[in-house]
């Protein structure tokens, strides 16, 4: 399904988590540490955003010319379950239009370290896009990042608010710098040629 919006307007990446040193680890946080290499790529530093419950970093993406956005990263600062006001009140201070919010948060039905990129659908039980959903409507880009879902009985509430275990923290950084790659390619070149590059 494609949205049209203006092309001029600046795009907001949404990485999902939960704040505190605590969980920065948890797999539940894998949209922030993506959130925050984009933020080291674009050379900003995360700061509180004004009233808005959550840190934003200003910049662009892109080469120079036509296909240079302006960005708006955000964290939510509240927790997983209350991020849609914050990113909600993110848009509207921010004039960016719902096709251009994009969500990065982790995925328990996709394998480890996989992307799945799309626009839109439902929530899959998640419960930073289900607070998203519900404030704005669902019509926003989803980064997948894949994570996988936990071993034998473990619930999961559990497992996604554990640390990457270390065999695949030996990998984290290439998946995260690879799902950094599909915002920016998601932001430039658009959703299709995202897709064809990055869904795995």
């Amino acid at each position: 399904m494609q949205v049209t919006t203006d092309a001029n307007a600046p795009w907001l990446i949404v990485g999902l988590g939960n704040p505190g040193p605590e969980y920065a680890g948890n797999r539940h946080n894998v949209g922030f540490m993506v959130a925050d290499l984009l933020a080291e790529r674009v050379g900003g530093r995360f700061k509180r955003a004004g009233k808005a419950q959550a840190q934003v970093v200003e910049g662009r993406i892109g080469p120079p010319g036509p296909a240079n956005r302006r960005v708006i990263l955000a964290k939510p600062m509240s927790f997983m379950n209350l991020s849609g006001g914050p990113v909600n009140a993110l848009r509207e201070f921010f004039k960016v239009p719902l096709a251009h919010v994009v969500a990065v948060h982790d995925e328990l039905d996709i394998d480890f370290g996989a992307l799945r990129l799309k626009l839109g659908g439902g929530d899959n039980g998640h419960n930073g896009l289900k607070s998203m959903t519900k404030a704005m409507g669902a019509e926003y880009h989803r980064v997948r990042f894949g994570i996988g879902r936990p071993p034998g009985r473990m619930q999961v509430a559990d497992f996604v608010l554990k640390d990457f275990s270390s065999a695949e923290r030996k990998e984290l950084d290439y998946f995260v710098d690879r799902a950094a790659d599909a915002v920016e390619c998601l932001v430039i070149e658009g959703l299709e040629r995202a897709q064809g590059t990055y869904n795995s």
